[in-house]
Parts: C-alpha cells; structure tokens; sequence
C-alpha cells in the first residue's frame, strides 16, 4: 500500500435527519474511521459542554441543516469504488446527498485526528491512552498505551469498545486468546493486559500486522504476542479459550462455520462490529451451532458472546 501524499478526501454532505444513516454507511465504506461535520445543535452543546454563550462569527456561520461526513482513502483503497459504494448505499436508503472530493495529505488527517482522542476509560478496568497524550489519570485502571497508526482499532468506536467489555467480562486468567482481524491490536494486547497468559493476532493487513507488534511491544507484551498476516483462519493453528472478531457481518458469518475447530471445549466465542441491520441474520447463524451467552448493542452497532451447545 502507497503511504504517500496522494490520498483523496471524500466530503459525504446529507441533511442533518439523514446523518445515522449516513454514518453507518460511511463507517463501512472504509477502515480508517471518519470526521464527522455537524453544527446542528452548536448552541445547545457549547452550552453544555463548555458554558459558552459566545461565538466566533464563522462558527455562527455554518450550515446547521447539512452534516458533512469526510472520509480519507489512500490510492490502494479505491477512492472511485469507494465513491460508488456510498452512492450506490445512500440511494438503497432513499438518503439525499452529494459527494465530492479533493487532494490531501495523509500527514494533515492524521494529525487533525490525533487532536481529539484522548484517554478513554472502557469498561471497568482500562484505560485507553493513546501515546502522544502523557496527561492522564489512571485512576487504578490497567493502562494500555496505544499508536494506532493507520489500522483500525483505537477504543472510540462502539464495536471496539463493545468487544473490549465483552473481553473483561469473559476472560480468565491464564486464557489462551485469539483476534481474527486484529487491526491495531488492541484487543489482543488488552487480553495480555488483563491476564491471558498468550495471544494470537491475525490480520490480512499487512500495516495491521506491523501495528499491533508495536503496540505490544509498547505495552511490554510482546513475549506472549504472535501476530500472524493472512485472512481468518488460514494461518492459524492450535485452539483457543477467548476467540475474538470485530469485523463485520458477513465475514462473521463466513468464521462462524469453521471456528469451532479453533475453541477449546470451554471456549467463549466474542463477534463485534455486526450493524443492527444485520444482528438477525448473524444470531440466527450463530445460534445453529453456539448458545448465546450475551448480546450488546450501542448506536446501531451489535456485540454477541456465544459458546458451543451443551
């Protein structure tokens, strides 16, 4: 994949009513997440947030009827592809938008990126703190220090943190875990974090795969870590207590018929990243062979834990 300056923006403008449809979309559209533009409510939240009455004239002078949705593709993403897809997706849903696009360094996304997140607690004992941010309270939680780079996974978006929760919930110590499609490899490294005693990644990115040794190399980890590039299940060998995938429906769906053979007979199986759309078709699936165990939604977005029939 070229990391170089020819990235392409893709600027998704919908009316404010249209905007969770939208972002569901957009949020399948590509892997890197994306900026979101919305100054429907600025009064009310300024106010909120920051007791603000005040404004600068320009911020008065946004569009308060529009959302703009900007998503960044490098040239290995297909940025014309991608642009079909969300039109081809925003039709199907009878959503009224325009789509445009411009040049952008990849420096300038992640950078204005990087501004906004910060240390996140996640469930009852993490704490996500992303590297650049050395001002934080642990407040007794486990820190997992985290560069995510270009693959996915940082804790902000639902699934992830859907996932994380799931992992707290059901790990032992001592756990054998694995994370098919691992991205930044936060699940994987938060599982070491929290006591399993090794971890496989897996993931068909090879940026991915370079990422999530890092992260566990900064997490002091990297002893128990394994990280494996390739897509599912190919390269993996050996069976596994936590079996863990945030990915999305349909791959779900594919894993779901083989994954038996990677679980130990205790074995928790953990599905994320599952658009509530689709939560039917994947429980449906999922409970011809596992008995679920728990199901979690949050913003449109669905986790299951399952684990095989007694």
């Amino acid at each position: 994949m070229n990391f170089g300056n020819d990235w392409t923006e893709l600027c998704v403008s919908v009316q404010t009513d249209d905007a969770e449809k939208a972002e569901n979309i957009a949020q399948m559209a590509t892997p890197y997440g994306i900026y979101i533009e919305d100054y429907s409510n600025l009064e009310e939240e300024a106010g909120a947030i920051a007791h603000i009455d005040l404004f600068d004239s320009a911020l008065l002078q946004k569009d308060r009827e529009h959302v703009r949705i900007h998503l960044y593709l490098s040239p290995a993403d297909n940025p014309t592809e991608v642009s079909a897809f969300l039109e081809e997706r925003l039709h199907a849903e009878g959503v009224p938008y325009t789509i445009s696009s411009a040049d952008c360094a990849m420096e300038d996304w992640i950078n204005n990126w990087k501004k906004y997140f910060k240390p996140i607690p996640v469930g009852e004992n993490l704490l996500i703190r992303p590297i650049w941010e050395d001002e934080f309270e642990s407040d007794g939680r486990t820190v997992l220090n985290l560069e995510p780079g270009l693959a996915f996974g940082t804790g902000t978006h639902e699934t992830t943190r859907l996932c994380l929760e799931l992992i707290e919930r059901y790990l032992r110590p001592g756990d054998r875990m694995l994370d098919i499609g691992c991205g930044s490899g936060i699940l994987a490294v938060s599982a070491l974090l929290l006591g399993a005693a090794s971890a496989v990644g897996v993931d068909i990115d090879p940026l991915a795969v370079k990422t999530a040794v890092e992260n566990a190399e900064r997490n002091g980890v990297q002893d128990r870590f394994t990280a494996l590039c390739g897509s599912l299940t190919e390269q993996v060998t050996g069976t596994y207590r936590i079996i863990a995938a945030n990915i999305v429906a349909d791959v779900i769906l594919a894993l779901t018929a083989d994954v038996e053979a990677f679980m130990e007979p205790e074995a928790v199986y953990l599905m994320s990243g599952i658009i509530d759309t689709r939560a039917e078709e994947v429980l449906a699936a999922v409970k011809k062979k596992f008995e679920i165990l728990e199901y979690r939604e949050e913003n449109g977005w669905v986790a299951i834990a399952a684990r095989r029939n007694r």
